[in-house]
């Protein structure tokens, strides 16, 4: 059995930090989020943008105004699984309802993070290609801190890719075992 091995580096340039990620970030990523994760979001769209230096598209809500979070977290789950973009964040009160939604599209593992050590595992065992975090339930620094850790962990591969295989299997096979 051959196992990858991924190296990423995170350097600053004279404007950005700019991240190494096994993500094509010469593909924007696509962020979305309901009412309750409206301000975190603005926050994240300037720091992955103006600091990180990476091309995004905001699916919205535009406001803290009451909101469904399916009808945020379906245009960012359709457009990762476009491979338009090259990964998505969701955000919402307690990530639950943007994770649920988007894990009804095929090949978006969506994953609710709350800690550094969580959005690590969800790269690296879960191949995950969506960050869910809990607005209400997380420091905006700790956001940060996630989203970076994110970006820049790779998929082990390997026993795991066994595992992530097994999730797409009902709907490579339109749900026959």
């Amino acid at each position: 059995m051959c196992k990858l091995h991924f190296h990423y580096q995170i350097f600053t340039s004279s404007n950005y930090q700019i991240i190494m990620s096994t993500f094509d970030l010469t593909k924007p990523l696509a962020i979305g989020s309901d009412h309750a994760g409206f301000e975190y979001k603005a926050q994240l769209v300037n720091y992955l943008r103006d600091e990180k230096g990476i091309a995004l598209r905001d699916f919205g809500t535009y406001s803290a105004d009451s909101v469904d979070y399916p009808d945020f977290a379906h245009p960012v789950a359709n457009a990762v699984e476009s491979k338009e973009y090259s990964f998505g964040i969701l955000l919402c009160g307690s990530a639950n309802g943007v994770a649920i939604a988007a894990n009804k599209h095929a090949h978006i593992r969506a994953a609710i993070c709350w800690d550094k050590e969580i959005a690590e595992l969800s790269r690296k065992h879960n191949n995950a290609n969506i960050i869910c975090i809990p607005a209400r339930f997380v420091s905006i620094e700790l956001a940060k801190e996630m989203i970076d850790t994110f970006i820049a962990t790779p998929f082990e591969g390997g026993r795991h890719s066994l595992r992530v295989d097994k999730i797409d299997i009902l709907q490579d096979h339109d749900g026959d075992m």
